[in-house]
């Protein structure tokens, strides 16, 4: 039969942590022998239809870092 997952305030501490903040996304926990051994998260980022537009029409060809995107076959610096 399995072990109960042992969960006490620092693991639901850590537990907060990662979730705060997530808009969309996913919270991995990893339990082997009845303890929580890892956290991972995986967030997503959603755009409106607008800023697609904006992308195809090629007036924004920067992403958030403020550096251009490298062309296709262009080397990186």
């Amino acid at each position: 039969m399995a072990k109960p997952v042992e969960v006490d305030a620092v693991w639901m501490q850590r537990i907060a942590e990662v979730v705060n903040g997530l808009e969309y996304g996913s919270v991995l926990i990893t339990v082997h022998d009845g303890r929580i051994v890892q956290i991972d998260r995986t967030e997503r980022r959603r755009f409106d239809a607008a800023s697609a537009a904006r992308e195809k029409s090629g007036a924004s060809a920067q992403p958030a870092s403020g550096k251009p995107l490298a062309k296709t076959g262009e080397a990186k610096r």
